[in-house]
C-alpha cells in the first residue's frame, strides 16, 4: 500500500500538466499566433477534463461516495482543489489574450476589436452582415411563467438579454444561442472602412458582440437592458454499464444521443459584469450551485483562437513542417516520377525491405503517409497479399487507410478491422466507420467484452514461396493522418516471426474466445504487461544490488499507476537510476531523500504533442528496450487491450538511447518536476537545445524528400 503522503493526486497533476501547456501561451519566445493556439488548447483540454473528470467527481459526491483518493482527497475536496487551482490560471490566460495577444497582434496588422471600437462605417457594414447572415438562424427564446428555462446546450455560447416590457413594466430574461458551429466566432470586417493610418491587414469583431449589440432586432418593441454573456460544460462522460449488450453499436448511438442533449451541468461560466440577479435566474433555471460558477473577466470560449491560425502570417507561426520519407524507404514509393508514372527498375515493394530488416519509424519527422500508409496501400494492392488485420482506434475524417482497406476487400483479400467503438469523443465517427467498412467487405469487430481497445496494430499475411509469411507494424500512435503530423510516435515495421506469431494470436484473442496467458514478444495488456514490466524493474533493482548498476530511462504520457510508482520508489532505494519524461500527469515524487533520491522526472512541451512511450532498461550493459500503446496507469494495465513490443535490432535500440538522451538534454521545452510536486522549466544557459526542433533538423539531414504523389 501506498502512503498518502508519496502520491500526487492525478486530477491536480493533470492541473499541473495544463499550467505548463499555458505556460507555452505566456512564453513571449512563443510565435505570436502559437500563443493563441496554446491559449485554445489550453481551453480545449479543461473544457473534456470538466466533462470528464470533474463530472465524475460530482457524481461521486451526489452519490454520497466518501472514497479517498490515492492521496487521501475525498470527491469533494478534490473539487474544492481543483477550483482553487484553476482560478489564478484563468485569470492568467485572459490577462494575456487582452494585454498581450490582441495588442500584440495590432502591431502586425491584426485588429480583434470590441463592437464598442468600432468606427462608424464599421458598425453599419458589421449592423447590415447581422440582418443578411446571422438574424436569420437565430432563436431567442424568452423565460417566464409560459416558457420555461430553455435547455442550453453543452459547450455553447449564449447571450442573456434583460429585456424590459415598456408596456406592462415587467422584466424578463431572454436567452439566445451564438451558431458559432456554422458560423465563425470572429466576424472579419473589410479592412478598408477602417481609418487610413490603422495599417490592418485584418479586422474582426466577436460574433457574440455582433449578437448582442443588434438584440432590439430580436425584441422589436422592447427595450433591453443588458446583454450578458455566458456558456454551459455539461457531463459527457459516456456511461456503458451494459456492455454485454447484443448490439454494442446500438448502445452506444442511443448514449451519443444524450451525450449531445448534455448531462447534469459541471460548469458555468458568466462575464464577470453579469449582475447578481441575471446570475441567479441562471443558476437557478440550470439547477448550478456556486461551486459550478465561474465568473470570467474576458471572453468565455478561448478555444475558438483556433482560428486565428488561419490568418495568412507565416511570420508569426512555427515553420511549416511536412516530414521526411525515411530513406530505408527510399525506393518503395510509387508515383517517383514528375508525370506520377513509377520508374519499375528503381520501384522496390515495401515488404523486401521489411524482409531484410526492421524499420523504426518516427512521425511526424517521418512522413506517415510514405511509411505507415503505404505498407498499407501496397498491401491492398499486392496481389501475393492474403489478408490484412487491424486496429482503429482513431482515426481521421478522410482516411487514406479505410480506403486501402476497402481497396483491399474489393481485390478478394481477407479483411478484418477491429474498430473501438469506445474511444472517448470519436465514438460517432468510428460508428460511420464502421458501418461503411461493413457495407464494403470488411469484417468488423468491435473487441473484447470489458475493455478497451487501444493497441496500434497491424497485421499482413502474404504468401511466399508457397507458404505464408507475416508483417506487423506495432505504433505508440493512432492510425490517424492528420494527428500524424502533430503527435510523436513511435512505429516498428517487421517481419520477425514470432512477432508475426503473436499478433496472429493477438488478433485472435480480440476477435474470438481465446483465453491467451502468454506471448512470445509482446506484453500485452490486460495479460502480461503489469507483470513484465514488473519483472523488468525488478530485475533492474537486482542488478543495482549484485553491483551492475541498475538503470531504468522511461518516457509515456502519464505515470499515475500506485503500485508501478511504489515498485520504483524501491528501485531507487536499491540505487536503481531512473529518468522518467512524462508529459501529462505524474503521481510519483522524485527526488525525495531515503525514497526517491535517484528519480528525476522531466516534461516536454512543444510544438508536437509528445505522445511516443519507450521503455529503456540497462539488463547490465545488455539494454532492453520496449516501445507501445501504453501509459502507465491502471486503465492502461488492467482494463485496456494494449501492447508493447521489443526492439530487437540494436541499431534501432541505440537509435531509442540517443532519442531518450535528446529529450533528457532538452532546455527549450523542459520541465523539471521538483520534490514537492512543481514544475520549473528549463532556460538555456548558452546553446539552446530544442530536442523537437533538434530532431526536424536530424530528419532533413538523413531523409529523403516526399515522392510526387
Amino acid at each position: 500500500m501506498l502512503p498518502e503522503n508519496l502520491y500526487i493526486n492525478r486530477e491536480l497533476s493533470w492541473i499541473a500538466f495544463n499550467r505548463r501547456v499555458l505556460a507555452q501561451a505566456l512564453d513571449q519566445r512563443t510565435q505570436l499566433l502559437e500563443q493563441a493556439k496554446f491559449s485554445a488548447i489550453f481551453s480545449n483540454n479543461l473544457d473534456e477534463f470538466f466533462m470528464v473528470r470533474v463530472a465524475s467527481l460530482k457524481s461521486q459526491v451526489e452519490a454520497g461516495i466518501d472514497k479517498r483518493s490515492e492521496d487521501g482527497l475525498t470527491p469533494r475536496e478534490q473539487l474544492h482543489e481543483i477550483r482553487n487551482q484553476l482560478s489564478a490560471l484563468l485569470e492568467a490566460q485572459q490577462k494575456h489574450y487582452l494585454n498581450h495577444l490582441r495588442v500584440g497582434l495590432e502591431d502586425f496588422g491584426v485588429f480583434l476589436f470590441n463592437y464598442e471600437q468600432l468606427n462608424e462605417a464599421q458598425r453599419h457594414w458589421v449592423d447590415n452582415f447581422f440582418q443578411t447572415a446571422i438574424f436569420p438562424v437565430l432563436t431567442p427564446l424568452a423565460v417566464d411563467p409560459a416558457h420555461p428555462f430553455p435547455f442550453v446546450s453543452n459547450l455553447s455560447l449564449n447571450v442573456a438579454a434583460l429585456i424590459h416590457d415598456p408596456d406592462s413594466g415587467q422584466r424578463q430574461l431572454a436567452r439566445v444561442k451564438v451558431p458559432q458551429k456554422i458560423l465563425p466566432r470572429f466576424v472579419s470586417i473589410p479592412v478598408e472602412l477602417g481609418s487610413d493610418e490603422s495599417k490592418a491587414t485584418h479586422t474582426a469583431v466577436p460574433l457574440e458582440q455582433v449578437i448582442a449589440f443588434n438584440l432590439s432586432l430580436l425584441f422589436p418593441g422592447m427595450s433591453i437592458e443588458g446583454h450578458y454573456f455566458f456558456r454551459v460544460t455539461r457531463d459527457a462522460d459516456l456511461e456503458l454499464r451494459d456492455l454485454e449488450a447484443d448490439d454494442l453499436m446500438i448502445a452506444i448511438e442511443q448514449g451519443l444521443r444524450k451525450r449531445r442533449m448534455g448531462g447534469e451541468v459541471v460548469r458555468l461560466e458568466v462575464a464577470d459584469d453579469t449582475p447578481q440577479d441575471v446570475m441567479e435566474m441562471l443558476m437557478e433555471g440550470m439547477s448550478v450551485v456556486e461551486e459550478d460558477l465561474y465568473r470570467v473577466n474576458g471572453p468565455l470560449g478561448l478555444d475558438d483562437l483556433f482560428g486565428l491560425m488561419s490568418l495568412p502570417l507565416p511570420h508569426l507561426k512555427d515553420t511549416t513542417h511536412s516530414g521526411q520519407t525515411p530513406t530505408v524507404l527510399s525506393r518503395t514509393q510509387r508515383g517517383m516520377l514528375e508525370d506520377g508514372s513509377i520508374k519499375e527498375e528503381e520501384f522496390e515493394s515495401i515488404f523486401s525491405v521489411i524482409r531484410r530488416h526492421d524499420v523504426l519509424l518516427h512521425h511526424p519527422y517521418d512522413l506517415f503517409s510514405t511509411s505507415v500508409e503505404e505498407f498499407i496501400n501496397q498491401a491492398a494492392d499486392d496481389p501475393l497479399v492474403m489478408g490484412i488485420k487491424m486496429t482503429l482506434y482513431r482515426t481521421s475524417k478522410d482516411s487514406p487507410i479505410i480506403a486501402a482497406l476497402i481497396r483491399a476487400a474489393e481485390n478478394g483479400k481477407q479483411v478484418m478491422a477491429l474498430v473501438e467503438l469506445k474511444a472517448r469523443f470519436d465514438e460517432d465517427n468510428n460508428i460511420q466507420w464502421a458501418k461503411h467498412l461493413e457495407r464494403s467487405g470488411v469484417h468488423v469487430v468491435y473487441g473484447v467484452i470489458g475493455l478497451k481497445t487501444h493497441t496500434k496494430i497491424v497485421l499482413v499475411v502474404r504468401k511466399e514461396k508457397e507458404r505464408l509469411r507475416s508483417y506487423v507494424h506495432i505504433g505508440t500512435g493512432n492510425y490517424n493522418s492528420k494527428t500524424s503530423r502533430l503527435y510523436t510516435d513511435l512505429g516498428l515495421l517487421s517481419a520477425r516471426p514470432e512477432l508475426g506469431q503473436d499478433l496472429v494470436e493477438l488478433f485472435n484473442y480480440l476477435t474470438g474466445f481465446s483465453k491467451q496467458q502468454s506471448f512470445r514478444k509482446l506484453l500485452v495488456a490486460p495479460v502480461s504487461l503489469r507483470k513484465g514490466m514488473e519483472e523488468l524493474i525488478r530485475r533492474e533493482i537486482e542488478h543495482a544490488q549484485q553491483g551492475r548498476g541498475g538503470s531504468i530511462k522511461a518516457k509515456m504520457n502519464s505515470l499515475v499507476d500506485p503500485g508501478i510508482i511504489a515498485l520504483l520508489y524501491e528501485a531507487s532505494q536499491a540505487g536503481v537510476t531512473i529518468q522518467l519524461i512524462i508529459r501529462g500527469m505524474c503521481s510519483l515524487y522524485p527526488g525525495l531523500e531515503g525514497i526517491s533520491d535517484n528519480i528525476s522526472v522531466v516534461s516536454i512541451i512543444g510544438r508536437f504533442l509528445e505522445h511516443s512511450r519507450i521503455f529503456w532498461f540497462n539488463n547490465g550493459g545488455e539494454p532492453e528496450v520496449f516501445i507501445g500503446s501504453a501509459d502507465l496507469m491502471p486503465r492502461n494495465l488492467d482494463r485496456r487491450v494494449e501492447a508493447v513490443t521489443p526492439i530487437d535490432d540494436p541499431d534501432l535500440r541505440a537509435q531509442l538511447e540517443r532519442l531518450l538522451e535528446r529529450y533528457l538534454s532538452d532546455n527549450r521545452g523542459a520541465w523539471d518536476m521538483q520534490t514537492d510536486g512543481t514544475f520549473i522549466q528549463r532556460y538555456p544557459e548558452g546553446e539552446e537545445r530544442n530536442s523537437q526542433l533538434q530532431l526536424i533538423e536530424d530528419w532533413k539531414g538523413s531523409s529523403v524528400v516526399q515522392p510526387n504523389r
